[in-house]
């Protein structure tokens, strides 16, 4: 099992130092949020938060995650990069895979594509993208980005998406590894039959196995039960003796974190540098 570290909505001259740190010390990679902008009326609930507020996401600091990686991925060697996770269906698939493969030649294949439907419809009406058919077109977009990273003539043609017979380049030698968030049957059915893992965050042991065992069901049906797997989570876990049951339950990378991401950061950098250090010294080290 791999440690990744999670970061978003601090202040932005934090992350590159500890993008440093955490490759340093040995993390496996450096999660980042994804948000492009927050609404003056919003409808709905947050699934994340106790009261379902967001309004958390005021004021702050979100930058694009393709362009915050690629500056990370200039002063780092080994830490990869995960989106947890990349708003898809409110994006146009093929631009989308432009910044991916990009991002992924650019930072010598250390990108981790994690993607998710976005539970807010605000986010489909300022990108002119259907809210309805999020589901089906996400399912879509997947392959198209994968298809588009062949570096060879790819085309798709349906309902929702008319795309020529085009080519990028340069694309990596393989496609990232594309990673679902989501707590539901359709996303655990969308992990299973074409992306390479799943993101599980805030579940108790409990929950991730019952989970895992669905989504391992489902893969078998597929047919992909002996392809590799990603299993990501954020839960908690203070102990190696915890950290090593979540990995004997299945999961290969833990995510941790030094805040509650959603309060405001008032930690100063150095703090933040300095638990990274420790935790590599007291976990990864012995783990």
């Amino acid at each position: 099992m791999e440690f990744q570290i999670a970061e978003s909505m601090c202040d932005i001259d934090h992350y590159l130092p500890l993008a440093q740190a955490a490759d340093e010390v040995g993390f496996g990679a450096f999660g980042l949020g994804d948000s492009i902008f927050y609404p003056e009326t919003a409808e709905g609930s947050y699934p994340y938060t106790p009261d379902g507020t967001r309004t958390f996401l005021d004021n702050a600091k979100f930058l694009d995650p393709f362009q915050l990686f690629a500056a990370m991925s200039v002063v780092t060697t080994r830490l990869k990069f995960a989106v947890g996770v990349l708003k898809l269906p409110i994006r146009d698939p093929v631009l989308t895979a432009k910044q991916v493969s990009s991002l992924a030649v650019l930072s010598n294949e250390r990108f981790i594509l994690g993607v998710g439907l976005s539970p807010w419809v605000e986010d489909f009406r300022a990108c002119g993208q259907n809210w309805d058919s999020r589901g089906p077109r996400m399912d879509e977009q997947i392959q198209i980005i994968q298809g588009l990273m062949s570096g060879e003539y790819f085309e798709w043609k349906s309902a929702y998406y008319d795309i020529p017979k085009i080519k990028m380049c340069p694309t990596p030698t393989k496609c990232p590894p594309i990673v679902i968030g989501g707590h539901s049957k359709p996303a655990y059915r969308r992990a299973a039959q074409y992306a390479d893992g799943v993101n599980f965050v805030s579940l108790s042991e409990e929950e991730l196995v019952e989970r895992l065992a669905t989504v391992n069901q489902l893969r078998k049906e597929y047919g992909r039960e002996n392809e590799p797997f990603i299993v990501s989570a954020g839960m908690p876990a203070f102990t190696i003796d915890e950290m090593k049951r979540l990995e004997e339950k299945g999961v290969t990378t833990l995510t941790v974190g030094y805040r509650n991401p959603y309060e405001p950061d008032t930690m100063k950098l150095q703090d933040k540098v300095d638990w990274v250090r420790r935790f590599g010294d007291e976990v990864i080290a012995k783990y």
